[in-house]
């Protein structure tokens, strides 16, 4: 969900693009579809496998690490995202990041420009570093987890996931939640269809649709 704050999926494109072209290969938005979400050891398999690298997974993720240290710094909050989530803290909204990132890439993109607004959140789970996530997206576990964490103890119909992956609408519902959708506008809309609501940005979003304190303006 951290990607759906922060415009980190075009960078992991640039990122992955820049590693497979040194082995005259394409990293095509198929392959792209199939991992958004996914752990980063689960991700890497699929694009050494899909494209056939002469490299192992765990020497993909090296190279990659080494584009991701240049490229996530300066990443950027994807529009609506500042807004909505200074307004879930300010109206004492409980809210949980869940992203499949490890801790560390996750304070690379955060660390430089962002790290106040996303001190906000009350918790944060890292699918690819915490090891109660036992299974990556589609599978729920990354989002109970994240759930067990909040003092309320909600029950999973009680929480709203916020999502830009198919893999990540997925595991939201297995696990019994309701999820707004915010799609690359690549994604065929049949790959949708198990989202609430799908909304073209997060600029569009209407609290008031699920009980939530409205906007102020």
């Amino acid at each position: 969900m951290e990607s759906y704050n922060i415009n980190t999926e075009d960078l992991y494109t640039v990122a992955f693009q820049n590693v497979v072209s040194r082995y005259g290969k394409d990293y095509t938005f198929d392959i792209k579809l199939k991992i958004m979400g996914c752990q980063a050891q689960e991700s890497a398999n699929v694009v050494v496998n899909a494209l056939e690298l002469p490299i192992t997974a765990e020497e993909f993720m090296k190279e990659t690490k080494g584009q991701f240290e240049v490229l996530f710094p300066d990443s950027e909050l994807m529009p609506g995202a500042r807004r909505l989530i200074e307004h879930f803290h300010k109206n004492k909204v409980p809210i949980g990041l869940a992203t499949s990132s490890a801790e560390a890439a996750y304070h690379m993109k955060v660390d430089k420009h962002h790290k106040e607004l996303f001190d906000l959140f009350d918790h944060k789970t890292f699918g690819s570093s915490d090891p109660s996530v036992k299974r990556g997206k589609p599978h729920p576990d990354i989002f109970l987890v994240a759930a067990a964490k909040f003092s309320d103890n909600p029950k999973p119909e009680q929480c709203l996931v916020f999502e830009d992956a198919v893999n990540g609408v997925k595991a939201a519902r297995a696990a019994g939640m309701q999820v707004v959708m915010v799609p690359d506008p690549r994604v065929d809309k049949s790959l949708t269809e198990e989202a609430t609501i799908v909304l073209k940005s997060l600029e569009d979003f209407d609290p008031k649709l699920f009980g939530l304190p409205p906007f102020e303006n």
